[in-house]
C-alpha cells in the first residue's frame, strides 16, 4: 500500500487537532501515514510521496498559517508531477466571510498549475460566507472546517472526506 504524506501546520491548535483526527481515522481504515509539522520540514519532502495530504488554516485576512507563509516562495516552486493531494484547512465564515478558507487556494492553485492533480474537493452548500481564494464552481478546492462557528460538524466532515479522498486516491 502507498503511503500518504500528511504535511499540515497550526498557530492556535484547531488544525493540528483535525489532523490528529484525520490521520486517526486513516490509521484505523487502514491507511499508512507519515505525518510532518511543516514548521520543521522543508517543502521538498513532499515530493518524496504520490500521496499528499496538506492541512493550512486561513490566518488573519486570507493569509496562510505562518509556517506555511515562511515556506511558501519554496513551495511555489515544486514541480507536483505525478503527485495527487487533497488540501483541508479551519477557517471562520463568520468573522472572515470574504476570505474564508483562502489558504486551501493559496495552497492548491500553485499545485495544480505545477503538474499535480487534485483530490478531495468539498461542496460549499451548509456554508454562509462571501468569498474564498478556495472556490472551484460551487465546490471548494479542499475540505473547510469552522471550528469557530460549526464545531460540531467537524468530525462529521473528516469521516466523509476521509471516505471521499482514499476512493479518489484508489487505496
Amino acid at each position: 500500500m502507498k503511503i500518504i504524506g500528511l504535511f499540515w501546520g497550526s498557530n492556535t491548535g484547531n488544525q493540528e487537532e483535525a489532523v490528529g483526527f484525520l490521520k486517526d481515522y486513516m490509521v484505523a481504515e487502514g491507511c499508512k501515514i507519515e505525518e510532518f509539522n511543516i514548521a520543521d520540514t522543508e517543502p521538498s519532502k513532499m515530493l518524496d510521496y504520490e500521496i499528499l495530504i496538506v492541512g493550512c488554516p486561513t490566518w488573519h485576512i486570507g493569509e496562510l498559517q505562518d509556517d506555511w507563509d515562511f515556506i511558501y516562495s519554496k513551495y511555489k516552486e515544486l514541480d507536483f508531477t505525478g503527485k495527487q493531494a487533497a488540501f483541508f484547512g479551519c477557517g471562520d465564515q463568520v468573522g472572515y466571510s470574504d476570505n474564508f478558507l483562502d489558504a486551501i487556494g493559496l495552497l492548491a492553485k500553485p499545485f495544480m498549475a505545477n503538474g499535480g492533480k487534485l483530490v478531495g474537493r468539498w461542496p460549499t452548500e451548509g456554508y454562509d460566507f462571501d468569498l474564498s481564494l478556495a472556490l472551484d464552481g460551487d465546490d471548494f478546492l479542499g475540505l473547510g472546517l469552522d471550528n469557530d462557528n460549526q464545531d460540531e460538524e467537524t468530525e462529521e466532515r473528516l469521516i466523509i472526506w476521509a471516505e471521499l479522498i482514499k476512493d479518489e486516491f484508489g487505496l
